[in-house]
């Protein structure tokens, strides 16, 4: 932990922004929304309280500013997951993948996510929903070629898809990382391909 004086050196504006969020998802993952304060993040930065008001005018504002770095990042590991191989089922297994690295990196922010206590929250709700939605869309278009299904049946199996890889990835993480990560994303990939390839199902076809 920074002293105070060492956290009242000046720095440009985006340094410190910089400072200010890694502190605060220090301590949100740490202790919760809920039972965080400003005071608590202006010391675990090093900085006086009045500095972080300079930058942030709430603990929501930047708890909000926080998630919506953590959504962007999974959305763009989906996304670019897809971009990676013109292979469909290499694009599953790329997609389980940036799930478990996303839970694997970042100091478990992934929790800020996941996890939030806060998430009853409107504008909270709000952006954790249209991340969601932003990783079923970016599926979508897979499933619709490889599963020969409609818009609608294809985003309700991305939803599927989303889901099983949220959880076991969270389940990993939880257990300890007992099995090997790139196992892990084998073996959902492989129950998940399995799934997608059996599509279209038998009457479906005309």
């Amino acid at each position: 932990m920074n002293s105070a004086g060492e956290g009242r050196v000046r720095l440009p504006r985006s340094e410190r922004r910089a400072q200010l969020l890694q502190a605060a998802q220090e301590v949100f993952v740490s202790r919760g929304y809920h039972a965080t304060s400003m005071d608590d993040i202006a010391e675990r930065a090093g900085v006086s309280k009045p500095v972080l008001y300079q930058h942030f005018s709430s603990k929501l504002e930047l708890y909000l500013a926080l998630l919506d770095g953590r959504a962007s990042e999974l959305v763009g590991r989906i996304r670019e997951a897809m971009d990676r191989s013109e292979d469909n089922k290499e694009r599953v297994d790329e997609a389980l993948r940036a799930y478990f690295d996303f839970v694997d990196s970042q100091g478990e922010a992934f929790r800020l996510v996941f996890e939030s206590d806060q998430r009853n929250d409107p504008a909270v709700a709000e952006r954790v929903l249209r991340m969601e939605a932003e990783c079923v869309a970016a599926l979508s278009d897979t499933i619709m070629a490889d599963a020969q299904v409609d818009k609608a049946r294809a985003e309700l199996l991305a939803t599927g898809l989303v889901g099983a890889a949220e959880v076991a990835a969270r389940k990993w993480i939880a257990s300890g990382r007992v099995v090997p990560k790139e196992e892990a994303v084998q073996l959902m990939s492989t129950l998940a391909w399995r799934g997608i390839s059996h599509f279209p199902l038998e009457g479906d076809e005309e």
